[in-house]
């Protein structure tokens, strides 16, 4: 099969179509024929040779969430059978015309969704139901922060936050990014270049604050996050993107009871992930047959360029998520 491969840590320039073997799936694996797949930051660091993937995972083919048609079922795969049309999570390997996925992290394509739009959805909805709903414990009255609103994770932290109930606020580079998230249904947009977010918060909120804060940035901002908490607040980490060193008053902590916490997903366990996706179909899915929710995709490439999606992601230009397609391949 072809793959993109990364020849060794660097610029974009180092993901290259190579041929690879063909993987076979184990007794409780799907084999799926990729026509797209989504580009993550993960991915973006994994090139640059900062995060190393799990054991188990593809060692030089990137890639997260892909879409596509089964072509084979493991020996003790029960719900899936060839011809199926999936989107799925994956540890690595996505940058291929063929990959192996779990049983369990797999999900079916919505009828009223494309193979490209299937694979914008599962890396950034597994993330935003996990931190969000399940660490932040966000509740349909509640209201939320989102850093990086027109991100992948922002757009889709928007609509599922805001299909469940809550009230959700955001920060943007740009007063584009800030009006097209509160078109998908944030309340305010804060163009975080020229405003700063939390006095622009607390005057939002009334001097009360916001109950949960998802945070990819890191740095610096997490002692405005504490600042902008309310009383029982919640912040969940996802990224450091500005750092993982921060200077903190401790005593904002316990004054407002505040919760810090975060995670990873990438080296979770099958199981872990197949929970996630269970919940997703329950509750999210029906949202996008409906089309309460819907995918947001900037824009497509071919497998083979690869390096320009990269590029495209490290530019932070883009609007919701960035998917290469398959059958452009040569």
């Amino acid at each position: 099969m072809k793959a993109i491969v990364i020849e060794k840590p660097g610029s974009p320039e180092v993901l290259q179509l190579k041929e690879k073997p063909k993987p076979e799936p184990a007794a409780q694996e799907i084999l799926v024929k990729v026509a797209a797949a989504g580009i993550n930051r993960p991915d973006v660091a994994q090139r640059k040779g900062h995060y190393p993937p799990p054991a188990g995972a593809s060692p030089d083919i990137p890639g997260l969430e892909i879409a596509g048609t089964i072509v084979a079922v493991g020996a003790n795969v029960s719900r899936w059978r060839i011809g199926d049309k999936v989107c799925a999570l994956v540890t690595g390997g996505g940058y291929a015309e063929y990959c192996v996925v779990p049983e369990g992290q797999a999900l079916p394509i919505p009828d009223n969704l494309s193979f490209a739009e299937g694979a914008s959805l599962p890396e950034t909805f597994f993330t935003v139901w996990s931190n969000v709903f399940d660490r932040g414990r966000l509740q349909p009255t509640e209201t939320l922060l989102v850093h990086g609103g027109s991100s992948g994770i922002g757009v889709a932290a928007i609509q599922l936050a805001t299909a469940w109930g809550s009230t959700v606020y955001v920060t943007a580079g740009t007063k584009e990014k800030c009006l097209y998230c509160e078109t998908l249904g944030a309340e305010k947009a804060v163009n975080y270049k020229t405003e700063k977010f939390n006095d622009v918060l607390r005057q939002e909120t009334r001097g009360r604050g916001v109950d949960v804060i998802l945070d990819m940035i890191g740095g610096d901002y997490i002692s405005d996050n504490l600042d902008i908490l309310a009383e029982e607040g919640r912040l969940v980490l996802i990224n450091v993107m500005q750092g993982d060193v921060a200077q903190v008053k401790l005593s904002t902590i316990m004054k407002k009871r505040l919760t810090v916490t975060g995670s990873t997903l990438r080296a979770r366990d099958t199981t872990f992930k197949s929970a996630i996706a269970a919940q997703l179909e329950k509750h999210v899915w029906p949202w996008l047959q409906s089309g309460k929710v819907k995918p947001v995709i900037y824009k497509t490439f071919p497998l083979s360029d690869a390096a320009a999606a990269h590029a495209l992601m490290e530019s932070s230009e883009h609007i919701g998520k960035i998917v290469l397609l398959t059958e452009e391949v040569e």
